[in-house]
């Protein structure tokens, strides 16, 4: 078991002297100021996610998320909620989305998140709305904020009062799925508990959530690949990635404890979804994509 342990109150300090250095004079030596774009009125439900630097991973959690670094984010917005069972079958149904979706009963409320959808299904739909599957970076930062937080709300610990997880009345707070194995809990409808940082929901917990990066065993074994500016990932998600089989899976889940839906941890699996596992999405956007969406 890892330790639970933030010292948001450096790591703040932290991020406001990368900022300094981020924005100062290029003469002397010194880098170029980066520049990212202010919030504007986001697309219909998606949230603005401000640029700037961030502290991603953690030294005091799985050696995955290893080390504690800080990089930097241009502006993107980020959908308030995960795509839901509903709107993917929408997109099926019009054949622009494969057919997928869950093989559990009880899991195809038009409100619930979609689930049982491979990567390159995520990857499509976010693609056919004009979006993008967020880089790992970008969830994380949507996740913790700028100072790098364990959750969504701050560094308490998950509840049912705040994520729908595995606690002590059991999978999804308690809530038992219909039909055979109720004890195997089901995800709730989207937008089930409060909202937290940038008015996102669920976050943390109710549905894994692919995102675009290959999977490293660490932070430092990625390498430049997982450093700097708007990091995407061993050979910036692109395939083939020798040596790479794995894309990421983030937020927790219904089914598993409350430390698996913090901010920081990072859960693997083959993009095809092989062997199949109940993993959903959201999509996110650039500035250019969201004036896209803005102007249809």
């Amino acid at each position: 078991m890892f330790k639970n342990k933030f010292t948001v109150g450096v790591l703040g300090g932290l991020v406001a002297a990368i900022t300094v250095v981020s924005t100062s004079s290029a003469s002397g030596g010194e880098k170029a100021p980066r520049k990212t774009e202010p919030c504007v009125s986001p697309p219909s439900m998606m949230a603005c996610i401000p640029g700037g630097p961030f502290v991603r991973g953690t030294n005091d959690g799985p050696s995955d998320t290893w080390p504690e670094q800080v990089v930097f984010l241009d502006t993107f917005y980020m959908d308030i909620y995960e795509v839901t069972y509903g709107e993917y079958q929408s997109c099926a149904k019009q054949e622009k989305c494969r057919k997928a979706g869950p093989n559990y009963r009880d899991f195809n409320g038009p409100k619930q998140p979609i689930t049982g959808v491979n990567w390159y299904d995520a990857v499509n739909y976010c693609r056919v709305h004009g979006k993008h599957l967020p880089t790992e970076a970008e969830w994380e930062k949507a996740a913790r904020g700028a100072d790098g937080e364990s959750y969504p709300w701050g560094n308490e610990p998950a509840t049912c009062k705040r994520a729908i997880i595995k606690d002590r009345a059991g999978r999804s707070c308690g809530e038992q799925k219909k039909g055979k194995h109720g004890e195997k809990g089901r995800p709730f409808d989207v937008g089930s508990r409060p909202a937290f940082r940038y008015g996102l929901y669920d976050m943390s917990g109710n549905s894994w959530e692919w995102v675009y990066d290959w999977y490293s065993k660490s932070y430092g074994d990625c390498g430049k690949d997982c450093e700097g500016n708007a990091p995407k990932g061993p050979c910036g998600g692109e395939e083939p990635c020798p040596g790479h089989t794995r894309k990421v899976v983030r937020g927790g889940s219904w089914y598993w404890e409350g430390i698996m839906a913090s901010g920081f941890y990072r859960r693997s699996h083959r993009p095809k979804n092989s062997p199949f596992h109940h993993f959903g999405f959201r999509c996110a956007a650039s500035p250019d994509e969201a004036r896209r969406l803005l102007a249809q």
